[in-house]
């Protein structure tokens, strides 16, 4: 075995246990052990520039350790890419600007161009960097990897958003303290029925995931459901009608019936009024007329006067219903196949919370045809008052077939 191959196999057998000052001490140990020529040497065997190993010689005869557990001294090491390119950052802001997003509830940004494409464009305006420099840089200059989230519903907020929360707000809290029952009210999306991937996971045997069909075409025979809820804010239950034909303001109001005769009615047996808070569009839209009548039929079979708000324009996340039952929905039946309407419903209706929430739901099959008109004369008999402050989206209808007591 000649000196060369020793060299070799020792510096492999200590290498992945050594710092870098260790490394250049030991090969620069033993070049000078191996004597005239050992530089050239030991550069060969091991692979290690003569540079290094003419430093660690320095460093051998200046020896002590450096006391502060340094491995380099102060200002070592390879100079950072900013510092040897001093326009590289005002660059690189440059080319993310134009394609920067902002989360309003985050201080992080996220580009949407990626590291390779950002490091070619650096490239051609003169830049010599590689793209995990710029993924570094990025982190720098607080960007983060983000996947897309929905935040923004309306192009733009409406100038009496916050008093129409202010005025819902005050008017639910009234209804509440005179024992009136309060509800909001909306349509979940509709889920297709049948043995589709369902998002999120359960705990399941490992290796043994539920197997479900690669594309999501509807199964005619099986269709879709379609959930209407109703949720009661101050009883903190919630009803649930999973249709089977189209969500219209008909389907919604028949929910609404079904809600107070099996559960409201029972709840407010001394109700005369009932408040309902809901979105501005939809099948519960402030615009749509058959809503309106669909509410007066009710307002005349249940002697309720009906009242009703809806959300400005944009703002549906902050309905009730949706953070209070639906989202609580959606984290019960993760990961399940909705496979049936019996499966839906038995998911629906075992969705319960630490707070106490409670869930009541039953499969509407009847048919809820679209199209309908409502003519100018039978708007006429509705007997709808507008608040005074945004009528369009605050009103109340009163029973045609009774006196309502103020």
């Amino acid at each position: 075995m000649d000196a060369s191959s020793g060299v070799r196999r020792r510096f492999a057998a200590l290498e992945k246990v050594l710092d870098e000052r260790s490394r250049r001490l030991l090969v620069a140990a033993e070049s000078k052990a191996w004597g005239p020529g050992g530089i050239s040497a030991v550069s060969q065997a091991t692979g290690v520039s003569r540079p290094v190993i003419r430093q660690g010689l320095k460093e051998l005869e200046q020896a002590p350790a450096h006391p502060d557990g340094r491995v380099r001294r102060p200002g070592g090491g390879r100079k950072k890419a900013r510092e040897k390119d001093p326009t590289l950052v005002a660059d690189l802001e440059k080319l993310v600007d134009s394609t920067t997003r902002g989360d309003p509830e985050s201080c992080l940004q996220w580009t949407c161009k990626s590291v390779r494409k950002l490091a070619e464009e650096l490239g051609q305006m003169g830049h010599t960097v590689s793209y995990p420099v710029i993924a570094d840089l990025l982190h720098e200059l607080d960007y983060s990897l983000q996947a897309n989230r929905k935040i923004k519903e309306g192009e733009e907020d409406h100038p009496d958003r916050d008093a129409q929360f202010e005025y819902i707000n005050a008017k639910v809290k009234q209804y509440i303290g005179l024992k009136q029952p309060v509800i909001s009210v909306d349509t979940k999306k509709k889920e297709l029925v049948g043995d589709f991937k369902n998002g999120g996971q359960e705990w399941k045997p490992k290796g043994k995931p539920e197997k479900v069909r690669v594309h999501d075409f509807a199964i005619p025979e099986l269709g879709r459901a379609a959930p209407f809820g109703v949720y009661d804010l101050a009883q903190n239950i919630g009803w649930v009608s999973v249709g089977v034909d189209h969500d219209t303001a008909s389907f919604a109001v028949a929910t609404i019936r079904r809600w107070w005769y099996a559960m409201g009615q029972e709840k407010y047996p001394h109700a005369q009024r009932l408040l309902i808070t809901a979105d501005g569009g939809g099948s519960n839209g402030s615009r749509l007329r058959l809503w309106k009548l669909e509410l007066q039929r009710l307002a005349d079979e249940t002697g309720l006067a009906i009242a009703v708000s809806h959300f400005p324009p944009g703002t549906s996340k902050w309905n009730k219903i949706e953070h209070r039952l639906f989202s609580f929905i959606t984290k019960n039946w993760r990961g399940q196949p909705l496979t049936s309407l019996k499966v839906i419903v038995s998911l629906i209706a075992g969705t319960t919370t630490r707070k106490g929430l409670r869930v009541h739901a039953e499969i509407d099959d009847r048919q809820y045809p679209t199209g309908i008109r409502v003519p100018d004369a039978q708007m006429e008999q509705i007997d709808l008052r507008r608040d005074d402050f945004h009528g369009e989206w605050n009103y109340e209808i009163s029973p045609r077939n009774g006196t309502v007591i103020s």
